[in-house]
């Protein structure tokens, strides 16, 4: 199984994330930011990782540095759960329509990390959730993951479901990338021989 724990404690925050990436979608996500919980439910609901994050922060100035670690825990546990990234597709990517919106995500799982998000907002905020916040945790997550991201509106008007779609696009784009590849399930998906730099 490609399980991983991952523990980060700082004077900001304290967060652990546990995933399994063969699992069915189970999450169980408890940061104290409503909003990003329901982001996070869906990340693992559509890419079919087990997920737990547990998150206490400094929430009494803002939602920025829970966000951000999430980003980095979460992204460093899906680079120890992937191993070698032996037999895996490599590549995903993923149109994602929610009513008004439409977000296409694609991603290399390369080991070299690289994020461009082409995301604007309508709103500053989605309840108390501030919307810049979407793309702190998408860097932090790809920069630990090692992932190359790539996240664009290409259409929309309500804030919640440029979120969400962008959530759900990148989550479907993993499922994707993650998934085992039957004709090469014993090598890792590179001329290189490795994925890992």
């Amino acid at each position: 199984m490609r399980t991983a724990k991952v523990t980060r404690k700082t004077s900001e925050t304290a967060i652990t994330v546990e995933i399994n990436l063969d699992g069915t979608g189970v999450y169980d996500n408890k940061t104290g930011v409503g909003f990003f919980d329901h982001m996070l439910d869906q990340l693992s609901r559509h890419a079919l990782i087990d997920m737990t994050v547990r998150a206490e922060g400094d929430l009494h100035i803002d939602d920025h540095h829970t966000v951000e670690d999430v980003g980095i825990a979460l992204g460093k546990a899906l680079a120890q759960a992937a191993g070698d990234k032996r037999g895996i597709n490599r590549y995903g990517s993923c149109h994602l329509v929610m009513d008004d919106t439409l977000v296409r995500a694609a991603l290399d799982l390369s080991g070299r990390a690289y994020l461009v998000w082409k995301v604007d907002f309508t709103a500053e905020r989605i309840g108390t959730f501030d919307t810049e916040l979407v793309r702190e945790f998408f860097t932090a997550f790809a920069m630990n993951a090692g992932l190359n991201l790539h996240v664009e509106r290409l259409d929309g008007i309500n804030s919640h479901h440029i979120a969400e779609a962008s959530f759900k696009a990148v989550a479907r784009a993993l499922r994707d990338a993650l998934e085992t590849d039957p004709r090469k399930a014993d090598a890792v998906p590179s001329t290189k021989g490795t994925l890992s730099e």
